[in-house]
């Protein structure tokens, strides 16, 4: 039972994740993801800060035990030098107490130089966790920089998939019915031209039968024309003109009509 409620948990949060993945705006993620990464860029460099302050701390430690360690020694050897003139002036009491001198600074040596020796590997060793700290801080920064630059490249992508996404939309808008009563797009436009096929095609066949009455016209003249021709030449060589013979057939429509068409034409 335990596990059933655990796993319709995992799934509901699955769920709700995606939903929430899908409902989310690209831009507002973007910019969040660039918020992110520049909050640990800055908590990168201060703790690179941190560890390079404490390298620096160590080298003034050890330049100042270093300092001391000359003074040090340089006191001891003073003394050491005092003690022997006192012995050979004969003051005991000032040769012992500068003896007694001598041997505390001989034991602020030995005391220094340990600390020197320890100061010399933690400033060895800081220094080179802040080489590293500044190399991550480097490295990190170029990585921000990369990501700063390439966030301008994706605003443009998604600026241009919202675009062509619109324009998907206003295709599909085209093409599909807006109601039961409302053609589409496409069934409008053969209407449209299935209406002007057939106009144009009416055209065609008017403009045919024009050329065909004027053709009629044309060959009609053209008979009249040969018949006047005929007469000429039968008169010229003294022949009987059919004309006279029958008189009721010599004015076949007298062609003038077909010379009005001709005319027209």
């Amino acid at each position: 039972m335990w596990r059933a409620i655990k796993r319709w948990w995992k799934y509901m949060g699955a769920k709700l994740s995606g939903k929430l993945e899908e409902s989310a705006d690209p831009k507002v993620q973007l910019e969040q993801a660039i918020t992110e990464a520049q909050d640990q860029h800055r908590k990168l460099t201060e703790q690179a800060a941190n560890v390079i302050a404490n390298q620096k701390q160590t080298q003034m430690r050890l330049e100042r035990s270093v300092e001391e360690y000359e003074k040090a020694n340089a006191s001891a050897r003073q003394a050491l030098l005092l003690a022997d003139e006192a012995t050979r002036d004969g003051r005991t009491d000032k040769a012992s107490s500068y003896t007694q001198a001598a041997e505390t600074f001989a034991n602020r040596i030995i005391a220094l130089e340990k600390e020197v020796a320890d100061l010399k590997k933690q400033l060895e060793q800081t220094t080179q966790a802040a080489t590293q700290a500044k190399q991550a801080v480097q490295l990190n920064s170029t990585a921000l920089q990369k990501k700063l630059t390439e966030r301008q490249k994706l605003l443009s992508q998604l600026d241009q998939a919202k675009m062509q996404e619109q324009m998907n939309k206003a295709m599909a808008t085209l093409s599909a019915t807006v109601g039961e009563d409302v053609p589409t797009f496409d069934q409008v436009r053969e209407k449209i031209e299935r209406r002007l096929a057939k106009a144009q095609s009416m055209g065609d066949l008017q403009s045919t039968d024009v050329d065909t009455n004027l053709l009629e016209v044309e060959q009609a003249q053209a008979n009249a024309e040969a018949h006047a021709r005929l007469s000429e030449l039968r008169s010229e060589l003294g022949l009987a003109s059919p004309e006279k013979e029958k008189p009721a057939e010599a004015k076949p429509a007298e062609v003038k009509p077909a010379e009005k068409g001709s005319g027209s034409k």
